[in-house]
């Protein structure tokens, strides 16, 4: 089979692996879709610890497919199931994992990170994600690429369950890539008042206005004064950090109303992860900060059932498909944040 492999920092290559065999107690997913993801590129430019050109790592961790092969002693699952994979696992024994929250663990495994991922023609899925839950049935009417993006919308989903997104908020996602999106879909969706949105590309911003029409845009230049004119002098309730820029997170608290909520989405660049904040805002404002990490298997499931339902259009976000022999320029227009998401289709033919 096909598969993408890192090999090192800036070192990715096409190899043909052998079709791989499972156990009695795992199953193997012939994989249609595997999405690209900002970790993906992060991955590629830095290296990673699990990957060298001794133990080359299949990237690739937004994954969808055809159940093709189940293990003697797998309960359930069948042969011609789609199904979307959650990424992550836990030990299964620890206290996080025992809450529900497997994707906290310390020993934590996931496919694409520390074990083979998605860019590749076939995935074995090993006996603890088979037990944990990690596979999830797609209805016909979900199309295999909108499925492979389950995944970050679930991170967004762990995200606004965490900080709370209440109907009638005035929400602001400062960041238009298809994280944000994603996060301006979920608040429409959970009956925010007004969904703001700011970037510092003003065609990214039209961009993600030609998808939402009702999104409020705001361009940079006065944003605070912008966003109090939109709040009637309140300021927002939630406002959702989706873009690695410190200076962002630096100015947030400017924004908010008082008992507002802060999401810090995602991580910021090892060189610029220490960051001012006037806690002084804080405090008097009485605001309510929050980070966020990955997704628990609950959130996944339930991030799958509202993309199934329509409600939230993730088809809207593919920028291009490509087969696996086109990665090349599939991580290039990644990197250099050409489009939205660029997705790795396997067909018969493509």
């Amino acid at each position: 089979m096909k598969a993408i492999q890192l090999l090192g920092k800036e070192t990715i290559q096409l190899n043909e692996l052998p079709k791989p065999e499972i156990s009695e107690k795992e199953v193997l997913i012939k994989v249609k879709a595997a999405s690209i993801c900002g970790t993906d590129v992060r991955m590629y430019k830095n290296g990673y610890p699990t990957a060298s050109e001794e133990t080359p790592l299949t990237l690739g961790h937004e994954i969808s497919g055809d159940i093709v092969e189940v293990g003697a002693a797998v309960d359930f699952y069948q042969v011609g199931m789609r199904v979307a994979i959650a990424p992550n696992m836990g030990c299964g024994i620890c206290d996080q994992c025992v809450s529900g929250n497997t994707h906290l663990c310390a020993t934590y495994e996931a496919f694409g990170i520390n074990l083979p991922g998605g860019f590749a023609e076939y995935l074995v899925i090993p006996e603890k994600a088979v037990r944990q839950g990690n596979i999830s049935l797609i209805p016909e009417e979900l199309s295999y690429e909108e499925a492979a993006l389950i995944e970050p919308f679930s991170c967004v989903f762990n995200g606004q369950e965490i900080a709370g997104n209440k109907p009638g908020d005035n929400v602001l996602i400062i960041g238009s890539g298809p994280i944000g999106i994603m996060h301006a879909m979920l608040a429409r969706a959970r009956g925010a008042g007004k969904v703001m949105m700011n970037d510092l590309s003003e065609a990214r911003l039209a961009d993600a206005k030609k998808m939402l029409p009702d999104l409020i845009t705001l361009t940079s230049d006065q944003l605070q004064d912008k966003i109090f004119a939109e709040t009637n002098n309140q300021g927002v309730d939630l406002c959702i950090i989706a873009a690695p820029a410190p200076q962002a997170q630096e100015a947030s608290f400017n924004y908010m109303a008082i008992n507002g909520r802060c999401l810090f989405f995602g991580g910021l660049p090892k060189e610029k992860e220490e960051v001012r904040l006037n806690t002084n805002i804080l405090h008097y404002k009485q605001l309510r900060v929050f980070g966020c990490t990955r997704a628990s298997l609950m959130g996944y499931r339930t991030s799958a059932q509202l993309v199934a339902s329509g409600r939230i259009p993730l088809q809207d976000l593919i920028t291009k498909r490509y087969s696996i022999d086109q990665f090349d320029e599939a991580l290039e227009n990644a990197k250099k944040a050409i489009g939205l998401k660029n997705v790795v289709v396997f067909k018969e033919s493509f």
